[in-house]
């Protein structure tokens, strides 16, 4: 398991933001609220990049959710550490020292804190969406059954088939895998294997589906430089695909 170079590339997002931070079970959050009604027994998780809930690129994506009816939480599970988004510029940073002190056992506590607050709240059902580094945490709460549907947008640190096939073995969730042309984490390989194991040899079936977005490279879907048409047409597909996932499915 490890990142690649692409996964701390990107182009910064114009925006404000309008969610507000929150410690949820003493973690801090960045918490999308919708304005009108919605649902309080449900809420997604948010599992950011290795640039955690600071980066306005997710938070503006916590708040799109929030405005198509979610409660959306993007938790600091990197205990205040991201990797400093001026690594967009230099497209070069220590990834095995950093990822040294963000393992499972210092970052998975925060999450169990912010589910079982969130539970004391009142919410009874849980979706996620995830980003790269995060997508590693979305299928760990699916193969717990924590979460009622998953959506996984460029995943990194998988094990390919191995993870897969512990999916569909374990897991209940209905899953999206938002994919594309150019990715050394989830390459082309990596999604036909999905596809082979989830999809019973076809693109989607009842409770999978995998889209592709051509001409996009791997961290599209939260930094994509959105000036490439294709780029663009891609990170807002990835969007619109993940809500059409949880209005089925959530």
């Amino acid at each position: 398991m490890s990142l690649c170079s692409d996964c701390v590339k990107g182009v910064h997002h114009e925006g404000t933001p309008e969610g507000k931070i929150e410690f949820i079970g003493d973690v801090r959050c960045y918490v999308g609220t919708p304005s009108g009604e919605y649902n309080k027994e449900k809420a997604v998780l948010f599992f950011p990049d290795v640039f955690g809930i600071d980066l306005i690129n997710s938070q503006l994506l916590v708040d799109d959710f929030a405005r198509n009816g979610f409660k959306t939480i993007a938790i600091d599970y990197l205990n205040g550490d991201p990797v400093p988004d001026d690594a967009f510029d230099s497209g070069n940073y220590d990834f095995p020292a950093w990822l040294a002190k963000h393992g499972n056992d210092q970052t998975r506590p925060n999450i169990d804190k912010v589910v079982a607050a969130l539970k004391e709240q009142g919410v009874k059902e849980f979706g996620s969406t995830s980003y790269c580094y995060g997508a590693r945490y979305g299928f760990d709460l699916a193969f717990e059954n924590i979460t009622k549907v998953t959506v996984a947008s460029h995943p990194s640190l998988l094990k390919i088939p191995e993870d897969l096939e512990k999916y569909k073995k374990l897991s209940r969730a209905p899953l999206l895998i938002n994919s594309c042309t150019f990715d050394i984490r989830f390459p082309k390989e990596a999604q036909a294997e999905a596809d082979k194991i989830l999809g019973n040899g076809e693109q989607f079936t009842e409770t999978y589906r995998r889209e592709y977005f051509e001409g996009c490279t791997h961290g599209f879907a939260v930094r994509g430089d959105l000036s490439i048409p294709e780029v663009k047409a891609g990170k807002e597909g990835a969007f619109k695909a993940a809500v059409l996932f949880f209005k089925k499915h959530f």
